[in-house]
């Protein structure tokens, strides 16, 4: 594929930012854990922050602590608020993959930059100050009332660029979060990264990339 859109739009914490969801359980929990029972502690913890952002919006520290007590809950582990509140107070110090900031640099002088991520207004700027690239808007859950994978973030952020969904390119590393919502909503230009984080899934028509280095070529720069 090669297109020119007039905007690259991309999720923003696994897909630019290493999102240590998985290290900071390790760090917490890990002591009290075997190595299997860590595996299905933070595979729970991947599906219940999943199932959180499904209903109404709520600020992404009630996410990550909901999120948090359902698995301790399934795992047999006393909760800890604290222990969750740490874990929202590390997202913001999180910076990104070793591959985005000369990745983005090669098509930001040429086509606008956006980002449509789940973070709270509080935490995203932190992240994306760390990317190296200049963006254009950054949109969060918390300016659409709505997380991804429902459909109105991506519904406000079209309407705010004032573009329809045949204008933008969409990047992401996560199926279940962006790139079906995305097929669903008729965004026929979509980026796969392959970070490893969820099986390839051909039926909803994307390019591939390894890392952001190849995003250059997927637009003809």
């Amino acid at each position: 594929m090669t297109f020119r859109p007039k905007y690259i739009t991309f999720d923003c914490h696994g897909t630019l930012i290493h999102f240590a969801m998985a290290e900071a359980a390790t760090e917490i929990w890990g002591p009290r854990l075997s190595p299997g029972k860590l595996a299905k502690f933070i595979r729970n913890f991947a599906a219940y922050r999943l199932d959180e952002v499904l209903g109404a919006w709520k600020p992404y520290a009630e996410v990550v602590h909901n999120a948090v007590e359902r698995t301790c809950k399934a795992n047999g582990l006393p909760f800890d608020p604290a222990e969750a509140a740490r874990i929202y107070d590390l997202v913001p110090s999180w910076g990104p993959h070793p591959d985005v900031p000369a990745g983005l640099s090669k098509v930001a002088q040429e086509i606008p930059l956006v980002i449509l991520s789940n973070a709270d207004n509080a935490q995203i700027h932190q992240n994306v100050a760390r990317l190296g690239a200049p963006f254009a808007h950054v949109f969060t859950a918390e300016d659409a009332r709505s997380y991804k994978p429902r459909m109105r973030g991506f519904e406000y952020m079209l309407d705010s660029l004032g573009v329809g969904p045949e204008d933008i390119l969409h990047v992401s590393s996560s199926f279940r979060y962006d790139l079906m919502t995305a097929h669903d909503l008729g965004i026929v230009n979509k980026v796969w990264v392959n970070r490893g984080h969820e099986p390839a899934n051909p039926y909803y028509g994307y390019t591939e990339i390894k890392d952001i280095s190849g995003l250059a070529g997927v637009v003809g720069l």
